[in-house]
């Protein structure tokens, strides 16, 4: 199994290396390949027998986001061409859904948690939504929360940036409580805290985006549905099927969405490149150890995607449908950053990281044969966030 694994170290001299308005660059680079072949895959797979696949059916987000004026008003996100990074990263297209300003909340999130409490229908009313949040699925519980009647508590770990709080609590009335130097140990809060409210008036309910033994898999399940329409909006815009998917991954939900609809729409045609942080490589791990493992790492610059331990149902779904599981240095998100907005797209290190993972492996001709990027590919990524202000 390890022999799937690739590993190339490059880099640009850094005092002579320097970044123009008109070209993207890497100023150092360390990246790790993983190639999800059978015998890969049948493990793993084995190892989350008990564990169900996301759903590849975006009919019912879909619908609903229809009848919400909030969405009608915004409207889908743009899919948009860009030539000239095509023409740097010498392939034929590369297109950018952008989720920037998603329902006007400023990341793909939006569609998650809020469709989950919005499947709750006349439930919802009266209960306290809780959960744990790097930033964005926070927001988009507490925007669910509010506009069906309910109230939200948000767990965030001390290294979420303020801004994120605040939000929180001033445009959708949350209770923010920080814990936890990690999203897993904020995670473990919110999970304490719910236990305990189900020896009182069990009104508390815990609304995760991951999903582990344990916790019922329920509303992790409804939030990837919820991100379905990502790519159910990005089949009808592209002109042709991308030859590749690059899909950035924090637990996995985001990635196992869409890698499950565009397999379901696309087949084989595209190949799916998984983009995680070196400092958390929890997807790339669990498929090289063959099980669901937690990964070791210090902060990384990429927040919403620092997530040690995957979500199962995403690892199940990822294990099926990927192809390519890929690691990016903390250098990389951050040139990521700056080549996006050579483009025009403002974004964060965790936004840009299907980016930099492009920049990464058409850098070096080893990686380009490794992956099939050829100057006809056509290639897809997402950007995930607005800048956090």
């Amino acid at each position: 199994m390890m022999q799937s694994i690739a590993k190339c170290h490059h880099g640009f001299m850094r005092s002579s290396t320097r970044r123009s308005s008109t070209q993207c660059r890497l100023l150092s680079s360390s990246i790790q390949v993983l190639k999800n072949t059978d015998a890969v895959a049948r493990k793993v797979l084995a190892s989350l027998s008990s564990i169900p696949f996301p759903s590849d059916d975006a009919s019912n987000p879909s619908l609903l986001l229809r009848q919400c004026p909030v969405a009608n008003q915004h409207g889908p996100t743009p899919l948009a061409s860009a030539p000239d990074l095509a023409r740097q990263f010498q392939v034929e297209q590369l297109y950018i859904k952008d989720e920037r300003n998603r329902l006007g909340m400023g990341s793909f999130k939006a569609l998650g948690a809020a469709y989950a409490i919005a499947s709750d229908a006349s439930k919802a009313a009266g209960r306290t939504y809780v959960t744990a949040s790097a930033g964005n699925h926070g927001l988009s519980v507490a925007a669910g929360a509010k506009a069906f009647g309910a109230k939200s508590i948000i767990y965030l770990a001390e290294s979420v940036a303020p801004s994120f709080a605040t939000r929180l609590e001033q445009q959708f009335g949350a209770t923010v409580i920080r814990q936890g130097t990690t999203y897993e140990e904020s995670m473990q809060a919110a999970e304490h805290l719910v236990a305990q409210d189900k020896n009182h008036d069990q009104s508390m309910v815990l609304l995760s985006d991951s999903s582990w033994l344990g916790y019922s898999f329920h509303y992790p399940l409804r939030v990837m549905e919820g991100y379905l329409v990502l790519m159910h909006e990005s089949v009808q815009q592209i002109p042709q099927p991308p030859t590749h998917l690059f899909l950035q991954a924090g637990v996995g939900g985001m990635a196992a969405a869409c890698a499950a609809y565009a397999r379901k729409v696309w087949g084989d045609t595209t190949r799916i490149i998984v983009v995680e942080p070196q400092e958390a490589p929890a997807l790339l791990e669990s498929m090289v150890a063959g099980k669901p493992v937690i990964a070791k790492g210090d902060l990384s610059c990429m927040g919403r995607l620092d997530c040690k331990e995957p979500s199962l149902i995403a690892l199940k779904g990822l294990a099926r449908d990927a192809d390519y599981f890929i690691t990016i240095s903390e250098q990389s998100g951050q040139d990521g950053v700056e080549c996006a907005e050579t483009a025009g797209y403002k974004t964060t290190p965790s936004g840009a990281a299907g980016l930099a993972g492009v920049m990464e492996v058409t850098a070096q001709q080893n990686q380009r044969n490794v992956l099939g990027l050829t100057a006809e590919s056509r290639v897809m990524i997402v950007l995930t966030e607005a800048p956090v202000s």
